[in-house]
């Protein structure tokens, strides 16, 4: 694939900071708008990266960035409303703004992040109605050649699922009251979101699709969090709560500051996160197990260290 000039919103999120790296160590030059670019001086240390202090949704400052842009990419989402961050805004206004700077600079290609059960149609969740009418927006845009992606939860290094249960069990060493516990994802690896992107770049095949991106395995939210314990070494009991109890939980959550559950979550978690057609080996993509990788970042070094030493055995027993 030759090299390409990208312009990645969004690039200094957990997702992004992965694929900026992967898509600058692959030769391609790397164009982050941000509203605050001293914020992320990391991102400097690369030839390849640039940051940019920019609006996203000012359309002149935007249409100007992406002249002698071959392929944009949005990562922009947010899963709780709060201060001035809306889901209407960033879902779907941002999306409309994009797409509207691109064709005024002469751009075609975008790929999408989306999420796994977006729908323009959902009843509840806003966060899946407005995540499904963005998806819809960029894909009808005449003359802008759309691949979308709908991940059910990533987990990596640096990742807001694993990592934040683990600080919350931390809290609650105890008894840890867990809302919505039978709802099931397959939690995909965030490499392989990485490895469906870069695909994505050189295979026109995927215009026009909107790609589930899963795990090999299927989990209930109450199985990772006890699993979660268990990698960070805490004995705590696990209760799952009933409906509703997890209602009333996100009720009162979502008025604390940050919003660490709210009713819009307890809504999307009503609908299973897994997929019914993994793109993953359709784009030759081996997707990696939570087993496989959680225990390399998650939990104390005794664990770790007993991980490792569990794997070598494995592979010499194999």
């Amino acid at each position: 694939m030759k090299a390409l000039r990208i312009c990645v919103l969004g690039g200094t999120g957990f997702v992004g900071s992965h694929l900026v790296f992967r898509l600058a160590d692959l030769g391609h030059s790397i164009t982050i708008p941000t509203r605050r670019p001293a914020r992320h001086r990391e991102f400097r240390v690369h030839p390849g990266v640039q940051l940019v202090e920019a609006n996203p949704y000012d359309h002149d400052r935007l249409s100007a960035l992406l002249q002698n842009t071959d392929v944009v990419i949005n990562l922009v989402g947010i899963l709780n409303e709060t201060g001035n961050s809306r889901f209407q805004t960033a879902h779907v206004e941002l999306p409309g703004a994009i797409v509207k700077s691109m064709r005024a600079a002469g751009v075609t290609r975008l790929l999408h992040m989306s999420a796994l059960n977006a729908n323009v149609n959902e009843s509840h969740s806003r966060y899946l109605k407005t995540k499904g009418a963005g998806e819809d927006l960029v894909h009808q845009t005449p003359g802008i050649k759309t691949t979308s992606f709908r991940p059910s939860v990533i987990f990596g290094p640096g990742d807001s699922f694993f990592n934040r249960f683990a600080s919350l069990l931390a809290l609650s060493p105890l008894v840890f009251p867990l809302a919505c516990a039978k709802a099931r994802f397959a939690p995909v690896y965030i490499g392989n979101v990485v490895d469906a992107f870069i695909e994505a770049l050189g295979n026109e095949r995927t215009i026009g699709q909107r790609l589930e991106l899963c795990g090999p395995g299927e989990y209930s939210l109450g199985e990772l969090v006890r699993y979660t314990a268990r990698l960070t070494g805490r004995k705590t009991f696990v209760i799952e709560l009933p409906d509703i109890l997890s209602r009333l939980q996100a009720m009162l959550l979502g008025l604390l500051p940050g919003k660490p559950f709210s009713l819009d979550n307890y809504y999307s978690l009503r609908i299973d996160s897994v997929c019914k057609n993994n793109a993953l080996p359709e784009l030759g993509i081996q997707p990696r197990s939570v087993e496989s990788v959680v225990p390399t970042y998650l939990g104390d070094a005794s664990m770790r260290a007993r991980y490792f030493r569990f794997r070598a055995t494995a592979r010499r027993q194999g």
